[in-house]
């Protein structure tokens, strides 16, 4: 009986049944995701590699780049490897607190990656709008606390979800169509009111990433507006330069993410296998396609990764 009913309230295990409504392609959706898995393990191992060996590399952009490469890494690590399971047919089942440390990690690395890029643009806007004060205010100690900020930033805005998941009963329901565990995945599969959940995810969308979004497109206004004070075209051609690779990582991280937020809540119309498509997309695109966005627009990263490669 008391097993009954811890089964009622927690199931052992969910399963996970990955591209809801295109299971026969889950052969050939295979095939990209593993490949863009390996380009993003590869790249940002490498990457990290190279930052840390290099000592002409220690400088606070390419520790902020550094820790972004680290981001990725759990970011991409803690979904792909068991959607491709599912894809491949060799596991579908998750155990509850299995469900729940892939949730916690997935949403704490997203909001690390948030916190470090906001970092990144007003490293920018230091180093364009107040240059003279740069080796001040980015100190090796300035950058390792901004590490940790993100990290216990992260920790503190994704704990309390645990322990929303943990009370809610779940009544026998464990089929998530789904290729991962995320936080209203689980929390929809419940047989009770969810508003708590419902409405401290959207609090944490806002006054996280979304408060990020705000603050990095204040630095980026106030960067062009240096920019274009500039007399000289070529120093405005290299100052643009310097922010090109920045903005395209800022556009292929955060469109995907809010967009597949936004449509889970309010997008019923959307097609349920392209809402976890887009749960995919920013889990998985921005962590193979930032190193090499950055080695190609960064010329000494550039030749650094060419030295150890060739």
């Amino acid at each position: 009986m008391a097993a009954a009913n811890r089964s009622s309230w927690q199931p052992d295990a969910f399963l996970l049944l990955g591209m809801a409504g295109l299971e026969d392609l889950h052969a050939w959706l295979s095939i990209p995701f593993c490949l863009m898995y390996l380009v993003a393990l590869l790249s940002n191992l490498l990457l990290l590699f190279v930052i840390v060996m290099e000592r002409s590399l220690h400088q606070p952009m390419y520790l902020f780049l550094a820790m972004l490469a680290g981001a990725d890494l759990v970011l991409s690590s803690s979904t792909v490897p068991k959607a491709l399971s599912i894809f491949w047919s060799l596991s579908k089942e998750m155990s509850f607190h299995a469900c729940l440390a892939q949730m916690f990690f997935t949403h704490v690395s997203f909001i690390a990656e948030s916190t470090i890029l906001l970092a990144m643009a007003f490293d920018r806007y230091v180093a364009i709008c107040n240059p003279l004060r740069y080796a001040a205010v980015f100190t090796h100690s300035a950058i390792a606390k901004i590490g940790l900020a993100a990290i216990a930033r992260s920790f503190c805005v994704m704990l309390p979800t645990i322990f929303l998941l943990q009370r809610l009963p779940f009544c026998g329901h464990r089929v998530m169509p789904h290729t991962y565990c995320e936080h209203m995945g689980i929390a929809r599969l419940a047989c009770a009111d969810i508003s708590a959940n419902v409405w401290y995810g959207l609090a944490t969308t806002l006054l996280c990433p979304g408060v990020d979004v705000v603050l990095i497109g204040a630095s980026y206004a106030l960067i062009l507006r240096a920019v274009f004070r500039l007399s000289s075209k070529e120093a405005q051609a290299k100052a643009v330069g310097t922010c090109s690779s920045h903005v395209c990582v800022i556009l292929m991280f955060y469109t995907p993410a809010f967009f597949s937020f936004f449509t889970l809540r309010f997008g019923h119309n959307v097609p349920h296998h392209i809402h976890i498509f887009l749960a995919n997309l920013y889990v998985l695109l921005p962590p193979a396609l930032n190193p090499i966005i950055y080695t190609v627009k960064n010329k000494l990263v550039r030749e650094k990764v060419s030295q150890i490669l060739l």
